[in-house]
């Protein structure tokens, strides 16, 4: 990276490896990502961390049970992590798993910091302790139950090392002070000023009853306690003892669930204060989705995956549901519901239509090419106005992480581009000269919307975003692209639109939710496969190949979600017509509901033009474009092929439907 690059250092928590990723883990590397691409569009060296916490009594247990040895357990759950990330485009710059030698280096030095700066001392500890959340309990439930997991508690007695954190109650309250910025939400920053004005104890940091850990240097069977061990890995992502080489800590923010915002403002700014080392500049909490107003929680049941969600939607869907739904900070509620309510309505008929309408304008009257604008009239430049205004304003919202907010305006210039290409009609216009001219004004002007709106959203929709810049004619990478630079007017008129791609084909709710949750049972409920049958001598009457061809191949068979991609509607031809020098195509205008489309179809040796008029007929409306004959075809007519001569017959309706309703 260039050294003129201002670094900047943001970080997931280090999961605890006692289960695969669901939702609410997914949900706080997704904001990780966002603001990862939005920092390096404004021009930052960015760094991004995630990790595994891999040591405590539970790996203990479930290696144990598993049979496994405890390095083994969370090798096979790092990778799978690791993987996940990868599988979904969250692929971190840094993935530490608290195993790593780098990781061990690190937690010693810093432990012997703390230690040789007198904060540090040996003593005996009895208390209640959950060994599912690692942490001691001071307030049980009834019956001795953890207060956050229900199960529950034993009582562990020990010999321990303690961290003097009673000595930073006034350093922390000062630094609270001082930094008002580094806590956050402002709710979050009350409680933990709250708690440490109440007093704090001395934290065990060291355990001798667990043996899978870090041990302590000359001090074994002492072994590092999660929360000294675990918070730690921040630091050894990026260097450990060699921090300063590097010159990315201290961290820019921490990313965190509120569950465990007291670790990160209390303990671990505590832990660095005493090592005389510099502390994040900030933490920032989120809160939970809720399922049924109730923590997602693996011993509940209630736990969303994310994998079930991006097949049948595209990763970009989930990243926009999430992120949209709820105010960053805050608790929201999940439902599947919501989830394809919004795609359908925000990405499948908002950006996802206007970008293929533009788009089919396009190359329908400039053939393919960005039009040049004519004379501005009052209502092109009040869009201009809505789009430039919307940059500043999406730019602050990121830079507050208020993400809800930021998409919210991102919408709303798509809803007013919308209302004008519906107002202004370029499809109504004529050919001559003026209403040419005219057209290209529109068009361009919706395309330069669509350009700055691909730009303000990539950091969100990253996939989508890039398809809509080349769809636009742009050769740059979108990832690349200088946010500060962004502005009205940037795009060149002749430049070729990019190959057209389908964004979000819409799809039927019941028939989606349903897929993702029979998706969902299958990943928690894996079918085992079979045994191999014992190898049997192949037959001497039977030919080569005769039974693989008795059956279909694996491959002729497609799942529920390649189907839900294909949309049909409804259309009502209004005009057709032959094609010249095309003897099988005819070139029809089929009203879908939505729109009119342009269609060729091949069954002018079948029907007659006139014959036509008013019929209703099964249209896929959402392939891409293409030219048959040199004329543009948007979609296509559903037949049968009927006889050895493949006869077209077209799709009937036994009773009167409405244009635009959709086949499933």
């Amino acid at each position: 990276m260039p050294e003129n690059k201002e670094k900047f250092y943001l970080t997931t928590p280090i999961y605890y490896t006692n289960g695969l990723p669901h939702i609410g883990h997914t949900y706080t590397t997704i904001v990780a990502d966002v603001i990862r691409r939005y920092k390096r569009m404004r021009g930052y060296d960015v760094v991004m961390t995630t990790g595994t916490d891999e040591h405590g009594v539970n790996v203990e247990r479930a290696a144990k049970k598993a049979g496994v040895p405890e390095s083994e357990f969370v090798a096979k759950m790092a990778d799978a992590w690791r993987a996940l990330w990868d599988e979904l485009g969250l692929t971190a710059d840094e993935f530490v798993r608290t195993t790593d030698l780098q990781h061990v280096r690190t937690v010693q030095w810093l432990f012997k910091l703390c230690r040789e700066n007198g904060y540090v001392y040996k003593g005996h500890y009895t208390g209640l302790y959950c060994v599912y959340d690692n942490a001691f309990v001071t307030e049980p439930k009834p019956g001795n139950l953890c207060p956050d997991c229900d199960r529950p508690l034993e009582t562990v007695t020990e010999e321990n090392y303690f961290f003097k954190l009673s000595a930073f109650q006034k350093p922390l309250l000062d630094f609270y002070r001082k930094n008002p910025e580094f806590i956050q939400p402002e709710t979050r920053k009350n409680e933990i000023i709250s708690f440490v004005e109440g007093g704090l104890k001395d934290l065990s940091i060291t355990r001798t009853t667990i043996r899978w850990g870090i041990p302590v240097p000359g001090e074994e069977p002492h072994v590092f306690y999660v929360w000294f061990d675990a918070l730690s890995a921040y630091l050894s992502a990026v260097g450990g003892p060699e921090w300063e080489k590097r010159g990315y800590w201290p961290a820019d923010l921490h990313l965190v669930g509120k569950d465990i915002i007291r670790f990160h403002t209390v303990y671990w700014p505590a832990f660095l204060m005493a090592a005389m080392l510099p502390v994040p500049k900030q933490v920032w909490a989120h809160g939970w989705f809720l399922m049924d107003a109730a923590k997602m929680s693996k011993s509940k049941g209630n736990v969303v995956l994310p994998r079930p969600i991006v097949n049948m939607l595209g990763m970009d869907a989930l990243r926009y549901f999430l992120l949209r739904e709820v105010v960053f900070g805050q608790d929201g509620n999940f439902s599947y519901d919501a989830l394809v309510t919004r795609y359908n309505s925000d990405l499948a008929n908002g950006l996802g239509n206007l970008a293929s309408r533009t788009a089919a304008l396009i190359e329908k009257n400039f053939a393919g090419k960005i039009p040049r604008p004519g004379k501005f009239q009052q209502q092109d430049d009040a869009l201009a106005k809505e789009a430039q205004n919307a940059i500043g304003e999406v730019l602050e919202g990121y830079d507050k992480l208020s993400f809800a907010r930021t998409l919210e305006t991102i919408w709303a210039v798509i809803a007013v581009a919308d209302k004008y290409l519906t107002s202004e009609q370029p499809w109504a216009l004529g050919a001559s000269e003026a209403d040419q001219e005219r057209k290209g004004t529109i068009l361009w002007t919706v395309a330069e919307l669509l350009r700055i709106v691909a730009a303000l959203a990539y950091p969100v929709l990253p996939d989508s975003a890039s398809k809509i810049w080349l769809l636009l004619g742009q050769t740059s990478s979108l990832a690349a692209f200088e946010m500060d630079g962004l502005r009205w007017g940037q795009l060149v008129p002749g430049a070729a639109l990019g190959k057209a791609q389908t964004l979000f084909p819409r799809v039927d709710k019941s028939e989606a939710m349903e897929r993702i949750e029979s998706m969902a049972d299958e990943e928690r409920n894996p079918i085992p496969a079979p045994p191999a049958p014992a190898a049997m001598p192949a037959s001497p009457a039977a030919p080569s190949g005769a039974a693989a061809a008795a059956a279909p191949a694996a491959s002729d068979k497609i799942g529920i979600e390649d189907f839900t991609k294909v949309e049909m509607r409804v259309g009502q031809i209004k005009t057709a017509e032959r094609i010249v020098g095309a003897d099988k195509l005819l070139k029809l205008t089929v009203d879908i509901g939505t729109e009119i489309r342009q269609i060729c179809a091949g069954i002018a040796q079948y029907y007659d033009p006139e014959s036509l008029i008013g019929r209703k007929v099964a249209v896929v409306v959402n392939l891409a474009p293409r030219k048959l004959r040199g004329v543009e075809s948007n979609g296509m007519i559903v037949a049968a092929s009927v006889g050895p001569e493949g006869r077209p017959v077209l799709t009937a309706f036994l009773e009167d439907v409405e244009v635009g309703a959709r086949l499933k």
